[in-house]
Formats: C-alpha cells, structure tokens, sequence
C-alpha cells in the first residue's frame, strides 16, 4: 500500500476522505479506517474490516461520484476516542463517526455513520 497522509487530528480524516473520494483512490479512502472498523453503508447494512470496506469504495467510487467538503461541527475529544460530525449540505440528518488516536498519535475511523436522517414525524 502507497504512504499515504495520516490525520493528524480528528478532522482532517474528513478532509482527506473528500480528496481521496474526488481520486478515486479506494484504497486512500480504507487507510482512513482502522482494521476493526464498522462502516454503516450501505443503508441499512453494516461494512465490517478495512479490506470490506476498500472494496465497498471501490463499487461507490466507479461511478465517480464528487464529493464536497463539508464544514465540520466542533469535535468531541475523550482521551484517544474522539466524535466527528458533520452536517450535510442539503441539511438532510447528520454524519458521524468515531476516532481513535494510534500509537503514532495519528487518528482512524472505527465507527463510521455516514447518512442518518431522522424518521419522519
């Protein structure tokens, strides 16, 4: 695998995610993921492991979908778990995911929600 950046803080996983998307580098966007990690994509489904999740990205990413940076709400920091959020731009529910800090002090993704929209009322 290709060096790639590492998030030096929390936020910069969602900027590198939108650089590597707009690439098409599924393998840059799975090394934002640590091994263990629990994607909730496809809708309703859950993507489990690093390696399910490149290949995941791999069908999202060949249709070359583009995607925009969104601005970041205030992140959660606990020790070597953080919260990151964002909301998207048609203001449609929410994104978030959980990080944890590795020994290098770089962050990972572990919990991954990329699209919540709350139940209709």
């Amino acid at each position: 695998m290709p060096e790639y950046e590492k998030a030096m803080r929390p936020e910069d996983i969602t900027r590198l995610f939108v650089e590597r998307s707009n690439a098409g580098d599924a393998a840059g966007v799975a090394a934002l993921y640590a091994e263990d990690a629990v994607l909730a994509y496809p809708p309703g489904e859950r993507t489990v492991g690093r390696e399910a999740i490149r290949t995941l990205w791999e069908k999202v990413l060949a249709d070359r979908p583009r995607f925009e940076p969104e601005e970041p709400l205030p992140t959660l920091v606990h020790g070597d778990i953080a919260l990151t959020s964002t909301p998207p731009k048609d203001g449609a529910g929410a994104r978030a995911q959980v990080v944890r800090r590795q020994a290098d002090g770089s962050w990972l993704r572990v919990l991954d929600q990329p699209e919540f929209t709350p139940p209709a009322r």
